[in-house]
């Protein structure tokens, strides 16, 4: 399934994408619950209400509505540092150490942003960097989870942009303030169920600035796999339905390039995953009273 959080004519709704068109099983169903979070706390049952529903839902096409990010308000959004073999090799040319161990940190879930909405350019910083990244959603509450059995409390995959403040991710140690702004967490375009995806390390990523390729990796390069980051975190705290995982970058990031290439206004960002589809937001003032 690809789920899809949404608004047309000004009414929100969860949908099925089939296509180019949206089956709005919201409408088709009034007790399901309008939002994904919601929904992936309802287990299987829900999951097969969403199938039901779908048969006899109204159609839109794609074109009509407008996609929302998946999973507007997660209970968190964590991102991992280093994990691409790739990127890990630029940031050692530069003379910095790699982590022992997985480097995790907060994204607030007020970064959260929608997958064609536009990203604030700081009124306190130039220093505005992209990271393409593959998102994991967590499906159901869990603990102590062994890497070998991960897959079964995964929900799916999206396409996130983990935007980065490069001279605030400096301020601590953490990294989070860097990696916190409001708008600086494009996700979507729509949730790709776990079952769709065929193996997902080995899915093709890829950036664009403006229409120029910036970012060309593979999941193949993970450091950690997707079961050892959930059986990283799980040791510490219990992972809930709807918790965001973005699991890293490849190389290419702006604050490497010679010179460093930062964002600035007006440009737009897209990334692509394979078999996941792509986001793509554009650059824009940090407006008065954000």
């Amino acid at each position: 399934m690809k789920l899809a959080a949404f608004t047309r004519q000004g009414l929100a709704g969860v949908g099925l994408v089939e296509g180019h068109e949206i089956a709005d099983v919201s409408a088709a169903d009034p007790r399901l619950p309008r939002d994904l979070r919601t929904l992936l706390e309802g287990g299987d049952e829900a999951r097969d209400a969403i199938s039901a529903a779908a048969l006899r839902a109204a159609r839109h096409p794609l074109a009509e509505v407008r996609l929302q990010a998946p999973i507007a308000a997660p209970r968190k959004f964590l991102g991992l540092g280093l994990s691409y073999r790739s990127h890990a090799a630029e940031v050692v040319s530069r003379g910095r150490a790699l982590p022992e161990h997985q480097n995790w940190f907060n994204k607030q879930v007020t970064a959260v942003n929608g997958p064609y909405d536009p990203i604030h350019m700081p009124r306190v910083s130039v220093q505005l960097d992209y990271e393409g990244e593959v998102a994991v959603v967590i499906g159901r509450r869990a603990r102590h989870v062994r890497a070998a059995d991960a897959g079964g409390v995964i929900a799916g995959f999206m396409v996130c942009n983990d935007v980065s403040v490069r001279d605030w991710q400096q301020r601590s140690p953490t990294g989070t303030l860097g990696k916190s702004f409001d708008t600086h967490g494009p996700i979507g375009p729509w949730l790709t169920t776990a079952d769709e995806v065929a193996d997902p390390h080995a899915l093709r990523l890829r950036t664009w600035v403006d229409g120029a390729l910036r970012q060309d990796g593979d999941t193949a390069e993970l450091i950690y796999s997707f079961g050892q980051m959930i059986e990283e975190l799980s040791t510490v705290f219990t992972l809930e339905p709807g918790d965001i995982l973005t699991t890293g970058t490849p190389s290419g990031v702006g604050q490497y390039m010679h010179p460093p290439l930062w964002l600035t206004v007006g440009q737009t960002v897209r990334v692509e995953v394979e078999g996941l589809g792509h986001i793509e937001n554009t650059i824009v003032a940090e407006p008065d009273g954000a």
